[in-house]
């Protein structure tokens, strides 16, 4: 019966579910504390749970914790176990990161690891601290964390588009679904704002810049929406996993899932918007299926092609479609609102004019009577008895198949009946009656296996009319001498039908079967054979080939140039297919990454399919296709592989696409080592020449006695011009050595007015045409900086204000304290940056005006960004308030060391 095979359950899916509790049980637990922002306390609830758990003897470790200054949250480390951080040094900095090796030695049943989509510092074992639970897990220690929800990679993007911040450090959905809990911490949207201007979350200055752009209340409540969805989810496959997990056929409505039935007759769309309109007042997921038994395959086409069209319209207003094969309509669709955990179901009204016939309806509640149905009424424009079928009804035959051939297999069923008859009569004095009526049965079974259900029918009546006939005496004649063989007619006619639509049955579902394993094996080929491509052409070549195979259908692949516009294949594509295809649909089905052309709601008049080539980073590519007929994209079966095979496809392309990537960045990074090589041994062999000649030109400038007036104005020249080049090979030397990381920073703290005064000297040669303005803050604090390298920077600052500024023009120097930082800033009134390459000018090698008289090999800037970003700080282009040109960099302000009381020492003198 039905409803014990409901209850049972799939010993597969026990099997795999076995299985994967066996490789639980060797792994640690892993428990996530998830939120929508930072601030929400996520650190705090798992630090309150850990210190629970403590105090009942719980023997745990606390990994990393991130504080940020909150005070609160620093008070709940105190008595728990703190694991010692780790140094590493990283550009002459010395980082404290994660002991993972330390950890694993001391082996703690419970491990903290605060904000689990951090990355390592370069020179830890794994890049990503998600992986380092990883090892943590799998040596069987349990492990509690936290995450925001913009860090899942599957909503960075979106949470990028809501907030315009998009953040690198990301951890993959899968960590997230293979957690053993996952706790979801969340406050209301004004609660966080109260708490960010008190300063709960960050230090006053960055929880201002926080509350302008990240923290703004429509962002939090954006993101709370969904982190409130995403664990929602995580929830929503517990529950199937457990109920798969403890035989659960009951429906258990935890949420309003709904399950629309599309039937042959008319009122199927009606069905499917009702459902819909439903579903979105409900906010509830929901599915549309199409069951298919024998006797519904013997549809016309074009009623076929209608139902297919309307399970097309369900895919598109959202729902999730399949077309099942089975035999007992009413018990599939139970047993996919179980399986899926679909807790209404919604049905079209029955037809009246058959009163003797059970509704569906019935029979479900009969099947299941823990599931809510739902009869949807008929459309206005819908007959409610009597509906004339889909188009083409009666016009055709078995799968628009014409009558004559139609008539032609019931001929040739009742003429093997009558066929056998003759065969066995002049075997009637040997054969028994039961023999014969085997011979006929037999008969039924093969017309069965050959033609179908409906001639096997006809294979029966006729077979027991020729038995009457020819066999049961009197003989020729259909009258009968014994009642008894009533009950031989009546039973060789069910044995006959019943076998004859066991059989129809049977070859239906050897043909499903057929069908799906060639479409399993043709996506297994097209995966291998994509495997092993390293060249877009054999891409090209293995898609059109397999579109061929698996959909009798002509196909080629359209990928984008550096501009993102779309570039036909220049050859191998078919004529019929060069002449159909229209490059301006193929575009906006990539601009847009939804299908266009035939068969789709956009320019449905085209004779291509365009498909999208969607991979993970971004839409690769489109995939054209010219199919023989426009059914086999209605099919959901065949969709969805075409989908798989686009899928594939663009991963391909990708992946490729990235080994061409992976390639130039190799070479990039071969030239550019030797090309600081080169700098370097060029500079440092030109240095000692370049010394000498500096102090020549030096002893002649003060040569005694004096040189005539014209030698002096020579000697002059070749002592600046000795200047000037020794500085540039400086410069070249200075940049190779930044790059190989030789260089070492002295760093101490100092004021910015010695610097700033020492710069100014050593650059007076270029700047004594020029007039030169200091604006230094008083009282400006101390900084800890390397002088020798901040006196480059603003020397090569204030040389680039004196070489693209006319004489006379004003440069000027200024400095303040902002917030947590040092704004310094070098601006002049002179003609100004070039308009769209203010970034392009920190690049090395480039100069503002890239044909020019004025010396330089355009590495100055590149060098002080260099300088800068090593002392932690970050330098770019800024308005100048001159009009002209303006850089500025930023250094942090620190805590600099306690200085001794001038006024203690002078009263105690």
């Amino acid at each position: 019966m039905f409803p014990n095979d409901a209850q049972r359950p799939d010993p597969d899916l026990l099997l795999a579910n076995v299985q994967a509790q066996d490789r639980k049980e060797a792994r640690g637990k892993l428990r996530i504390y998830f939120g929508a922002s930072a601030g929400v306390g996520k650190t705090f609830g798992m630090l309150a749970a850990a210190c629970k758990l403590h105090a009942q003897g719980q023997q745990l470790l606390v990994g990393v914790i991130e504080t940020h200054g909150r005070s609160e949250t620093a008070a709940m480390l105190e008595g728990l176990p703190l694991l010692p951080l780790k140094a590493v040094q990283y550009r002459g900095k010395t980082l404290s990161e994660f002991d993972l090796d330390a950890a694993l030695a001391r082996q703690p049943a419970l491990i903290l690891m605060d904000e689990l989509a951090h990355s390592n510092a370069p020179g830890s074992r794994h890049p990503k601290r998600w992986q380092d639970v990883e090892d943590l897990l799998g040596a069987g220690i349990d492990v509690f964390t936290t995450i925001n929800v913009q860090h899942l990679d599957s909503l960075n993007d979106v949470v990028g588009g809501i907030t315009g911040i998009r953040v690198a450090e990301t951890v993959p959905d899968t960590v997230f679904d293979q957690a053993d809990e996952v706790v979801l911490v969340d406050i209301p949207a004004d609660e966080l704002l109260a708490r960010l201007k008190s300063g709960k979350v960050y230090q006053e200055q960055q929880a201002e810049r926080a509350a302008q752009n990240f923290f703004r209340k429509g962002n939090l409540i954006a993101l709370r929406e969904l982190a409130l969805r995403r664990t929602a989810d995580r929830i929503g496959d517990d529950v199937r996993a457990y109920r798969v997990e403890k035989s659960i056929a009951a429906i258990w409505k935890t949420d309003a899932a709904l399950l629309a039935c599309i039937g042959p007759r008319p009122g199927g769309e009606h069905v499917v918007r009702s459902t819909a309109r439903l579903a979105g007042q409900l906010g509830a997921e929901w599915h549309a299926i199409y069951i298919e038994t024998p006797s519904l395959q013997q549809l016309p086409g074009a009623q076929r092609e209608q139902i297919l069209q309307t399970l097309k319209l369900a895919q598109d207003l959202g729902a999730s479609t399949a077309v099942l094969s089975a035999s007992d309509i009413a018990a599939a669709a139970v047993e996919y609102a179980r399986s899926h955990n679909l807790s209404k179901i919604m049905l079209g009204r029955g037809h009246r004019s058959w009163p003797w016939r059970t509704p569906h309806i019935r029979r479900i509640a009969h099947y299941a009577p823990d599931i809510d149905l739902t009869e949807i009424g008929a459309a206005a424009n819908d007959t409610a008895a009597g509906a004339p079928s889909a188009p083409g009804l009666g016009q055709g035959g078995i799968n628009g198949m014409p009558a004559k051939r139609r008539l032609w297999k019931y001929g040739w069923a009742g003429a093997a009946s009558v066929a056998t008859a003759l065969v066995a009569t002049p075997l009637f004095a040997f054969l028994d009656l039961a023999n014969i009526a085997m011979l006929f049965l037999l008969v039924v079974v093969l017309v069965a296996l050959r033609f179908g259900r409906g001639p096997s029918v006809v294979a029966t009546c006729v077979s027991v009319a020729c038995f009457d006939f020819f066999f049961v005496p009197p003989r020729f004649t259909f009258a009968i001498s014994d009642a008894q063989y009533l009950v031989t007619f009546a039973v060789m006619l069910a044995v006959g039908l019943i076998t004859g639509h066991l059989t129809a049955n049977l070859r239906f579902q050897a043909r499903v079967a057929s069908h799906r394993e060639s479409r399993s094996r043709a996506l297994y080929e097209f995966a291998r054979e994509l495997s092993g491509t390293l060249q877009t052409e054999q891409i090209f070549d293995i898609t059109s080939s397999f579109v061929q195979r698996a959909f009798r259908a002509k196909a080629t692949l359209l990928v984008p140039d550096a501009d993102g516009r779309l570039l036909a294949p220049e050859a191998g594509m078919n004529d019929s297919l060069a002449a159909a295809l229209d490059i301006g649909i193929a575009q906006w089905a990539f601009d847009r990454a939804a299908s266009a052309g035939l068969g789709t709601d956009t320019l449905p008049a085209s004779k291509l399919f365009y498909l999208p080539l969607v991979a993970p980073m971004r839409t690769r590519g489109v995939l054209a296709i010219e199919p023989e007929s426009l059914r086999w994209i209605l099919i959901p079966e065949q969709r969805q592989q075409l989908d798989a095979f686009a899928a594939l496809a663009a991963i391909a392309l990708e992946r490729v696409h990235y080994i061409e990537v992976a390639q130039n960045a190799l070479v990039n990074m071969e030239s550019e080592r030797l090309r600081n090589s080169l700098l370097a041994a060029l500079s440092h062999d030109l240095r000692t020449p370049l010394t000498s000649l500096v102090g020549v030109s030096e002893t002649l400038v003060r040569s005694r006695p004096a040189l005539d007036p014209a030698q002096l104005a020579y000697a002059h020249t070749l002592h600046d011009e000795s200047i000037r080049m020794s500085a540039l090979v400086s410069n070249l030397l200075d940049m190779a050595r930044i790059q190989s990381g030789e260089v070492t920073f002295n760093l101490e703290w100092q004021t910015l007015e010695e610097v700033v005064g020492s710069a100014l000297r050593a650059s007076g040669s270029q700047l004594k045409r020029h007039q030169v303005i200091t604006q230094l803050e008083p009282n400006l604090p101390l900084l800890r900086f390397d002088a020798v390298l901040l006196e480059r920077v603003l020397c090569n600052l204030l040389e680039n204000a004196a070489k693209y500024t006319p004489e006379g023009s004003r440069i000027v120097i200024a400095a303040k304290a902002h917030g947590s930082v040092v704004n310094v800033m070098v601006y002049d009134n002179g003609p100004g940056l070039p308009l769209g390459r203010q970034e392009a000018l920190f690049e090395k090698f480039t100069r503002g005006e890239k044909e020019s008289t004025k010396t330089g090999v355009g590495l100055g800037l590149a060098i002080c960004r260099a300088i800068v970003e090593a002392h932690g700080g970050t330098i770019d282009t800024c308005v100048s308030p001159e009009g002209g040109a303006g850089f500025v960099f930023s250094l942090a302000l620190g805590t600099p060391p306690a200085m001794p009381e001038l006024d203690l020492v002078q009263s105690e003198q």
